[in-house]
């Protein structure tokens, strides 16, 4: 190596953290602890800017300098995806947290990315409306975190994914370019879909500091109901019957796990009078299988399956953990839930599933490191010969042996070249996202 390199190194790292303390103020600029590990990898930095001109222009100074960049939410997903290369500046978005406008009348609203989707929610609620999603830990999730993951939940059978509700964006290019997409009303006839592009591409791309909503009204009222099913069969015949009904419900899910039979649950939103004649036409769908009301927190299942350790010092090769997110055609939904019984009993480890109806699933495996391994690489193969996909989630020792995302297909290719348009020098999370990128 060239001795002149690491000297050049140092004076441009020195330089940036000289700009970045000018840019946004010494105090808003300090060493990284352990805590502030993204994937298990130390940054140098964490960096939390006050507005979206001085976030961009902290990134462009990054970006000058040869430094790498993680944005950083709520830390809710920061564990998700593939370690990175490295991680010199976590760029948190913690102070651009506000509610720019809501436009009630237009049912939409503007929010800067480091709102917490419960502030958002809270303040939403006032005026009788809603963000329709419901994402992991509301609390500490931010708007960004949220959009950077593509996260939402079951509500999305009714509503839609993010990138259905997002009609507006703003992001930070490494370049220092903020640039916008979308607008303030529900038609949106924009050349450019930077909103759907940047929504799922886990930060690598650019950085969210704000995005357009549309939004729905909040219900009056809300009913949720279990139907218990005998088997994996007779769940999956109950959901597709329950979607080619003509019933209104909002949200509907399948739990299932090694140690009970699979439960259908039913979200419906509405009147009570309403709700009581959707309740008596599920119970006609369910003909014999048992009905019952059920308690919201069923829609906690995804969050909890999730509460994977991120301690790979807790595990041992006699107990381990893994959880991901699968996906499958919505009519494969009882396959799906054969598969994993019959991949877990083989290897006799214990297994937790709740599959939402649109295919889209959390699966959480326990057991000795040796077994899960080749339950997670069988499942994985067998979902993606199929045209579905396994995805790891959350930094355990498993997973270590694992990419987070599996096969990336044909569209490889084209995201690359999406990356290389967007970050030439490849400052925003190299390493994390599909494929390396």
């Amino acid at each position: 190596m060239d001795p002149a390199v690491p000297a050049k190194t140092a004076v441009a790292t020195s330089t940036f953290e000289e700009a970045a303390r000018t840019i946004i103020g010494p105090e808003h600029v300090r060493a990284a602890s352990a805590e502030d590990a993204v994937a298990g990898v130390l940054p140098k930095w964490v960096i939390e800017p006050g507005t979206e001109q001085e976030l961009a222009q902290v990134l462009r100074a990054a970006n000058e300098a040869g430094l790498t960049v993680t944005p950083r939410g709520g830390r809710t997903k920061l564990s998700w995806g593939n370690p990175p290369r490295r991680a010199d500046v976590v760029l948190s978005t913690a102070r651009l947290d506000g509610v720019v406008e809501h436009a009630w009348a237009d049912l939409t609203a503007t929010v800067e990315a480091g709102c917490t989707v419960q502030k958002l929610q809270e303040l939403l609620a006032l005026h009788g409306q809603r963000l329709a999603l419901d994402t992991a830990w509301p609390e500490r999730a931010t708007i960004g975190g949220i959009l950077s993951t593509n996260d939402s939940g079951a509500l999305r059978v009714r509503f839609g994914s993010l990138r259905d509700l997002i009609i507006g964006m703003t992001l930070a290019l490494p370049d220092g370019t903020l640039a916008s997409s979308g607008g303030k009303v529900v038609k949106n006839v924009a050349g450019y879909d930077l909103p759907k592009l940047a929504t799922g591409a886990l930060g690598t791309l650019g950085v969210i500091t704000r995005a357009v909503f549309r939004l729905h009204p909040a219900p009056r009222n809300s009913r949720t109901v279990s139907i218990a099913a005998r088997d994996a069969d007779e769940a999956h015949r109950l959901i597709l019957s329950i979607q080619d009904s003509k019933l209104a419900h909002a949200a509907s899910q399948v739990r299932a796990s090694a140690d009970a039979a699979p439960e259908i649950d039913v979200l419906f939103e509405g009147t009570e009078a309403g709700l009581a004649a959707q309740q008596a036409q599920i119970a006609k769908i369910a003909g014999a299988a048992a009905v019952r009301d059920a308690a919201r927190d069923v829609w906690m299942t995804r969050q909890e399956l999730m509460s994977v350790s991120e301690s790979r010092a807790s595990e041992s090769p006699a107990g381990a953990t893994a959880f991901a997110k699968i996906s499958v055609l919505p009519t494969a939904i009882a396959r799906a839930i054969q598969r994993v019984t019959r991949i877990a009993e083989a290897q006799q480890i214990r297994w937790r599933a709740v599959i939402q109806a649109t295919g889209i699933g959390c699966v959480r495996l326990e057991g000795k490191f040796a077994s899960l391994y080749l339950a997670v690489q069988t499942l994985r193969g067998e979902l993606e010969r199929e045209g579905g996909s396994l995805v790891m989630l959350g930094q355990t020792a498993l997973s270590a042996t694992f990419d987070a995302w599996g096969d990336a297909g044909d569209a490889l290719p084209v995201m690359r070249a999406v990356k290389q348009q967007f970050d030439p020098k490849n400052t925003l999370n190299p390493g994390r996202f599909v494929g390396g990128i």
